[in-house]
């Protein structure tokens, strides 16, 4: 998934060296904030701050009542190293971009958890040595921006890698045990059974490290899934895998599970409209669920011009909506009362489709402007790319054109 798609504090470096040292949640140089409900970090929609056109959050906060947001995604750097930066390029450290939109939230009674991970890049867990090290690392995220609220986005292609998946798990337990009332959630890839073998081998790790965090989430979609009761198919399987694990019950296994959706038109071509994320929503609470969350808030909003499902945007969900309509389901989640808005926009009839250019072959060399045709829809390059299938991704070298 994912999708479409540091600072080297002294106390938290010296604190952290040794699993046994407790380290306390601290404040940012704007001082301490206050912790929100715990419900409102396991609705956090996820956001990124510095990608994909970032929306307002003061005005999500005023159109929808959301007061949590995820912010997307500390990496390992680039260039390698075991300092947390955000998305592989800009060191937590030095940051002032990130931390003026935590002060914006915070200023309006919002607060932040902060993912870690998410689908591909270079994770803290690959690059640092040890458990103790990663821990070391995103304990400086914590303290720069007195988080208390982290996620592990555990997924391809970190979730691969044994050793770094041991790095993460040992981290998130030493950040739990050194951060007294710290929500930590753990999110992995969703399949039609639950989760798939690197999801259950995550598990098994967890459970042979003596970790339980706040929740375990999946992301049932970009898996093959058609709407809503694939999704909640999905996370009943994945309440038994829960159970099987760490011999839980179903009730404990429901309070220790997590759902993280997408909104709109997946990676993959999957549709989840507001219907679908209601039902997901009735079938969380009912079943007593911990998490309740989305990708993203960067495409909860109509793109311009309206496309019908055409395209996977990193900034437009791609079906009828009217602006932060998913996020309200959060809202819901967290226990509170959304504003009243007005009705679903009717979609605009889709364009008649075009023709078809040449047809894409592997073996050939494609550079920036190049056009293709391929499964009936036009795409031009975005950059130099051989034997690379056309896919509606924001990361592939492929931009969809629309039908043919």
């Amino acid at each position: 998934m994912r999708r479409l798609r540091a600072c080297l504090g002294a106390a938290a470096a010296v604190g952290l060296t040794a699993a046994g040292t407790t380290a306390l949640v601290a404040g940012n140089a704007s001082g301490a904030t206050t912790a929100l409900d715990n419900r409102w970090y396991a609705a956090a929609p996820y956001l990124m701050p510095l990608d994909n056109d970032p929306p307002d959050p003061a005005a999500i906060m005023d159109a929808t009542g959301l007061k949590a947001f995820q912010l997307a995604f500390v990496l390992a750097p680039n260039g390698g190293g075991c300092s947390p930066t955000w998305g592989g390029t800009t060191p937590v450290s030095s940051d002032t971009a990130v931390q003026s939109v935590i002060d914006g939230i915070r200023a309006k009674g919002g607060d932040v958890s902060v993912s870690i991970g998410g689908y591909g890049g270079t994770k803290l867990g690959q690059t640092c040595s040890d458990a103790a090290a990663t821990a070391a690392a995103y304990q400086q995220v914590i303290t720069k921006y007195g988080l208390h609220a982290i996620d592990f986005d555990l997924e391809e292609p970190e979730y691969e890698n044994t050793a770094a998946i041991k790095n993460e798990i040992g981290a998130a337990k030493i950040l739990q045990q050194n951060n007294p009332g710290l929500y930590v959630s753990v999110t992995t890839a969703g399949t039609a059974d639950g989760t798939g073998w690197f999801g259950k081998q995550m598990l098994l790790e967890a459970k042979s490290q003596g970790f339980t965090p706040n929740n375990f989430s999946i992301m049932p979609f970009d898996g093959g899934f058609n709407g809503a009761s694939s999704q909640t198919s999905a996370l009943t399987n994945f309440n038994a895998i829960l159970q099987s694990t760490f011999g839980w019950d179903q009730a404990t296994a429901y309070a220790h599970e997590g759902f993280s959706g997408m909104n709109g038109r997946s990676d993959t071509g999957e549709i989840f409209t507001q219907a679908d994320f209601q039902t997901v929503l009735d079938y969380a609470t009912s079943h007593n669920m911990d998490r309740f969350t989305f990708w993203s808030l960067n495409r909860d909003r109509q793109c311009t011009p309206p496309d019908n499902g055409g395209r996977t945007s990193g900034t437009c969900s791609s079906v009828a909506q009217n602006a932060w309509d998913f996020a309200k389901y959060s809202v819901k989640f967290a226990g509170a009362t959304p504003p009243t808005s007005t009705p679903t926009p009717t979609p605009t009839p889709t364009p008649t489709p075009t023709g078809c250019k040449a047809a894409w072959s592997s073996s050939s060399v494609y550079t920036a402007g190049d056009e293709v045709s391929y499964n009936k829809h036009n795409w031009k390059a975005k950059w130099w790319t051989q034997n690379e299938a056309p896919a509606a991704t924001d990361w592939g070298p492929w931009q969809d054109e629309g039908a043919c």
